[in-house]
């Protein structure tokens, strides 16, 4: 996996397959005119190709996410006065994270984009400082992380992935593998 994300680590370990973690050292700024969905899809194709021309003959998962507020790109805060300029500008918005997963070997990849449309519950800004204080999600794209207390942030979650909120697709990964030959349950 393209990838040095605990979060995505443990994700993709469900599965059962043996994999190995490798940072794919991409950039991650976007580019001008560049839609948060454009984003994730360049990022993950990236990521997995970066590794992939590492090791041309494994198959090689990247993914990455992106918010999708009104248009504008959200990623990671890095730091808890960005995290808390985020939750600010989320409360009660309802916004699209963009996870796209690729599946790379040599140059052939596939990749694909799942959306999760997140709705954010409207709270006072002590509500948002105690959730910083307690989680610290600065490394997660809109500062809310959905598998901890994060959930509380929330009003409503649709997608048709529900990992794809925490950051690796799993339906999507499964479905992937298993076009390029892999034994995966169902």
């Amino acid at each position: 996996m393209a990838s040095t994300s605990k979060y995505r680590k443990e994700l993709l370990s469900r599965l059962g397959l043996p994999f190995t973690c490798i940072s794919p050292e991409v950039d991650e700024k976007p580019l001008p005119n560049e839609t948060p969905e454009q984003i994730a899809i360049r990022l993950a194709k990236a990521k997995a190709l970066a590794i992939s021309h590492m090791h041309p003959d494994v198959w090689v998962i990247g993914s990455d996410q992106v918010v999708d507020l009104h248009g504008a790109a959200m990623g990671k805060p890095g730091d808890h006065e960005r995290a808390m300029a985020q939750l600010q500008l989320l409360r009660g918005e309802t916004v699209q994270f963009h996870t796209a997963v690729c599946l790379a070997k040599g140059q052939e990849t596939k990749v694909v984009n799942v959306v999760t449309e997140v709705t954010f519950r409207n709270l006072k800004d002590s509500v948002l400082e105690a959730y910083l204080l307690s989680e610290t999600p600065y490394d997660c794209a809109g500062s809310a992380k959905s598998e901890g207390l994060g959930i509380c942030l929330l009003e409503r979650v649709q997608s048709d992935d529900p990992s794809a909120l925490i950051g690796l697709p799993l339906i999507t990964v499964c479905s992937l593998l298993r076009d390029a030959g892999f034994s995966i349950p169902g």
